[in-house]
């Protein structure tokens, strides 16, 4: 499986399912074609796209998640599957069955995990991340001290510099980092379905209407990488500068899902690990593991922000 993202943003596109692919015409004119097989999901964000309940069908058949898109580069609708695992069943029921006390016990692994990548990022970028590393090492059952926000309030200034502020809403750096998100909850959703997990039975995420909660929670050790890279692409730290998401720099985005991170089997792309993530959660809930498998950095660790 090659992991694409498949991103639909033409005014007037139509897409189709034929022989094992999916077809794309604009306009009426042929556009191009990628294996279902090949797909990690797909996001829709023009808004005279169309497509058939054939389509949803076979992508839902593949554990493709098909994501629309808002203005802001956020998802405002999740098509997904309901069905695929051959133990679907049994998983979601202890899925259901997990009690508050191992819920904190696994949200505690991913803060700790997710904090510890903020640091890497930074001490990547050249910039003193010891603190962080210091304050994942406190991080207690269902985070009762709230240390992913204290980690936050330190690292988005060093990393972006001290005028940034992190807000959906806004265009820039911001709505790079939103897509960017976006790419990675969809990946992380594909690997929950494929693991036979509920999305939308949480550790912690309790968002209403929410229909991947689980994806918001899983993808949390992955987030860093998402802002390593869009602060690569930014040429300076003068966040008040027009920063276009253009073609290639989603691109650019997009292929954080092949970074190979360190994972429990060595090694392998992010869309590998998340898969592992997925997996290691619906054994815990079985009983037949206790922690999750969580990833680690890259190899190498990178050092300079342009490395």
């Amino acid at each position: 499986m090659q992991n694409r993202v498949v991103e639909i943003t033409s005014e007037g596109a139509h897409l189709s399912a034929s022989r094992g692919f999916l077809s794309v015409k604009i306009n009426g004119e042929p556009a191009g074609q990628v294996a279902i097989e090949d797909m990690t999901a797909l996001i829709i964000r023009g808004y005279g796209a169309s497509l058939s309940v054939n389509i949803c069908t076979r992508l839902s058949e593949a554990n493709v998640p098909i994501i629309i898109c808002g203005a802001n580069q956020s998802p405002a609708s999740v098509i997904w599957p309901v069905s695929g695992h051959f133990s679907q069943g049994l998983r979601m029921q202890a899925q259901a069955a997990s009690n508050k006390p191992l819920l904190k016990r696994l949200w505690a692994q991913l803060i700790k995990a997710k904090i510890d990548a903020q640091a890497d990022v930074l001490e990547g970028c050249g910039v003193d991340g010891a603190d962080l590393r210091a304050m994942a090492r406190r991080v207690k059952s269902g985070d009762s001290e709230n240390l992913e926000a204290q980690a936050a309030r330190r690292y988005w200034p060093r990393l972006m510099g001290d005028d940034f502020k992190r807000d959906r809403d806004q265009d820039g750096i911001n709505a790079a980092l939103n897509y960017g998100y976006t790419i990675l909850r969809a990946a992380t959703a594909r690997s929950i379905l494929a693991a036979g997990l509920h999305p939308s039975l949480s550790l912690q995420h309790q968002s209403r209407g929410n229909a991947l909660r689980l994806a918001d929670d899983l993808m949390e050790p992955f987030r860093p990488w998402v802002d390593y890279k869009v602060r690569t692409l930014s040429s300076e730290l003068d966040v008040t500068e027009n920063f276009d998401l253009d073609k290639d720099r989603k691109a650019a985005i997009v292929a954080v899902l092949t970074m190979d991170l360190q994972g429990p089997n060595g090694a392998s792309p992010m869309q590998i690990c998340m898969d592992w993530l997925a997996q290691s959660l619906a054994h815990v809930f079985l009983g037949e593991r206790k922690s999750l498998g969580l990833p680690g950095p890259p190899l190498p660790l990178m050092r300079t922000a342009g490395g």
